[in-house]
């Protein structure tokens, strides 16, 4: 009984001390004491974006220049793969739900118009701290609605033709001969490397359409319009740039791959003798360094049947946005502001950091541009992706670039097998062109 009295004594000292505590913090109309936070949890902005070695690393650099200036500032870089980040965006658009929304998130150049067009009003405007002019040109189209931008570009996937000197010197040719090529004689060349070396001229995965983008946008060509309506049935570019790719295939010059770590082998090992896709591919080619001193790279080659072909084209990229419904709305853009839309700083840094092309026309003109780049026998690379850059056509992207390439495939696949062509594309695109047009006249 004599412990119950007394744990009953106990329990009412404490109650009257939290109760006396509570009243002092109320009286007077004083507000609550301020919880104090763990740093994890400190108000601040939050940055989603995919891969470690690459953006990752330039949204850490991009942190680091801006607490410099801004020291109190709380900044966290999260890594999220792309396909989560594009999973978490619609699962909180659709349900009106941003608790968990990132300030500043990287979106692919692919597919950020769906978005603007669904939903623009979940994203900030950034027109007054960036100009779109001071980007390339065929890297803002995508971010701009009603002429203002929504989006800061970041990397360019200025496309480029990597080969191997010593196969092409083996097979009789020159590093002149690969310059302004055609795809046509970019095979023949092909040709002749499989016969004198055994080596393939390029890798070639049947599931990743990413040649025919190239050749697509080289000519100023889509799978859409320039209202952004699907164009497969008579595009004749996109016509040309599938017979291009199956006369490759036809030639017996490609070895197929299936996945990027066969993309990557194939060139680490020494098995092809070139690797036309977006510069982007740059660091994984360095990999090799025994292969040091034995590359360089050309202008990506052009379509000789399609007169508004030329020797420069994209592929992938993407761009920074920030998001309005998580709350930090200022402090994010003024983030964005001075790092990745105007500090030449950063962009020469990440040059050397993570071999970054970045797509601010200033960056062109920093010390790491300038450098030759001994992998590739001290050749200027970077000032050559710069120049190239400025000559790539603007095109539409539309908001269905990989739901039209979920179904070309399919056709992709046919047409390789022998099944004509236009009964291919007729068959599988004729009905959904005819109900996209039918929506876009109403």
């Amino acid at each position: 009984m004599r412990h119950y009295t007394t744990r009953k004594k106990s329990m009412f000292l404490l109650l009257m001390v939290f109760f006396l505590f509570a009243c002092t913090s109320c009286s007077n109309g004083q507000p609550h004491a301020k919880q104090v936070k763990l740093p994890e949890e400190e108000d601040g902005l939050t940055i989603w974006a995919w891969d470690e070695a690459f953006n990752i690393t330039a949204a850490k650099a991009a942190k680091e220049i801006y607490e410099r200036e801004h020291p109190d500032s709380v900044i966290r870089v999260v890594t999220v793969a792309q396909d989560d980040i594009v999973a978490k965006l619609n699962t909180a658009f659709a349900s009106g739900v941003f608790d968990e929304l990132p300030d500043i998130v990287l979106i692919e150049d692919y597919r950020i118009p769906w978005y603007l067009h669904h939903y623009s009003e979940k994203f900030a405007n950034l027109s007054d701290i960036a100009d779109a002019d001071d980007f390339a040109p065929y890297k803002t189209e995508m971010n701009q609605m009603g002429g203002d931008m929504y989006g800061i570009p970041f990397d360019c996937g200025v496309a480029a033709l990597f080969y191997r000197t010593d196969y092409i010197e083996q097979a009789g040719y020159s590093r002149k001969d690969m310059e302004n090529l055609t795809w046509d004689k970019y095979i023949e060349i092909g040709k002749a490397v499989k016969e004198k070396t055994g080596k393939y001229m390029l890798s070639l995965n049947p599931g990743d359409l990413g040649q025919i983008r190239m050749m697509l946008q080289s000519a100023g060509s889509w799978y859409t319009d320039e209202n952004g309506r699907q164009n497969i049935v008579g595009n004749g570019v996109l016509r040309e740039a599938i017979l291009t790719y199956k006369k490759m295939v036809d030639a017996g010059i490609a070895v197929h791959i299936a996945d990027w770590n066969q993309f990557v082998g194939a060139f680490n090992s020494g098995e092809v003798a070139s690797v036309p896709t977006g510069c982007w591919v740059s660091p994984s080619l360095q990999k090799a360094a025994d292969q040091a001193g034995k590359w360089a790279v050309a202008e990506i080659p052009r379509m000789k049947g399609v007169k508004a072909s030329v020797n420069a084209s994209s592929l992938g990229g993407g761009g920074w946005y920030v998001l309005k419904d998580a709350g930090h709305e200022e402090e994010a853009k003024n983030f964005l502001k001075e790092t990745f839309a105007s500090n030449v700083e950063l962009m020469d840094r990440l040059v050397e950091e993570i071999h970054l092309v970045s797509t601010l026309k200033a960056a062109s003109k920093t010390q790491n541009y300038r450098e030759g780049v001994a992998f590739f026998g001290g050749q200027k690379i970077f000032e050559d992706f710069a120049e190239w850059v400025e000559e790539v056509p603007t095109v539409n992207y539309g908001e269905d670039t990989y739901e039209i390439e979920t179904r070309m495939e399919e056709a992709f696949q046919k047409i390789m097998d022998g099944v004509d062509m236009d009964v291919v594309l007729e068959g599988t695109f004729a009905a959904a062109e005819t109900a996209d047009k039918g929506v876009g006249e109403q």
